[in-house]
């Protein structure tokens, strides 16, 4: 019975594993498995690098964002400032690189709002949200591959923008909608079905 399956939170035994490609962000690798209820499985794993995400928020309600074309979908997207963590490097100081590489600004305030798997059926990819307090003008230093537009926007606006689907990366919808929650802009409802 897949609903009672005592075996579904039981994990796998790694038999093999191959490393198909080795890259500058990602590496992928294809393991057969021993299912804990018997039989093998093949699994293709993509491992990436750990990422820390940032919803800068000003005093008044402003939202500091960046768009970018990304070439995986095919357009330019809205959304929070994010980066890789390198190796070694804490989870806050990578916050606050990335968002003053990024955006040009300086958090006086950095606060953990949540971390997540992005999607763990196939990657290892988890990325940490700060919610950016106590803003101040830095110094931007965006990659030489990286062309970025700072957006800001009112937090309210930010959030109709979401709610149209006009923003669709994931970490920035759920950065957004928690900082909306923080600020008192989205009241948890209790009790309704």
């Amino acid at each position: 019975n897949p609903v009672t399956d005592p075996d579904a939170t039981r994990p796998e035994r790694v038999l093999s594993s191959r490393r198909l490609y080795e890259g500058r962000i990602l590496n992928l690798r294809v393991d057969t498995v021993e299912l804990p209820g018997g039989g093998e499985a093949t699994r293709e794993i993509v491992e990436h690098a750990e990422v820390a995400a940032t919803v800068p928020l000003d005093d008044d309600g402003t939202v500091t964002l960046v768009r970018q074309y990304r070439l995986a979908v095919g357009q330019a997207l809205l959304e929070v400032p994010a980066g890789l963590v390198h190796p070694g490097e804490p989870l806050l100081e990578a916050a606050r690189r990335e968002l003053e590489e990024e955006t040009g600004l300086r958090a006086a305030r950095l606060r953990h709002l949540v971390s997540f798997y992005v999607s763990p059926g196939f990657t290892d990819e988890r990325v940490h949200l700060f919610l950016a307090q106590g803003l101040s003008q830095g110094r931007p230093q965006n990659a030489p591959d990286e062309r970025i537009q700072v957006v800001r926007l009112p937090l309210r606006q930010a959030l109709a923008l979401v709610e149209r689907g006009d923003v669709q990366d994931a970490k920035s919808v759920i950065g957004l909608l928690l900082a909306a929650r923080e600020t008192g802009l989205i009241v948890e409802r209790r009790g309704t079905d």
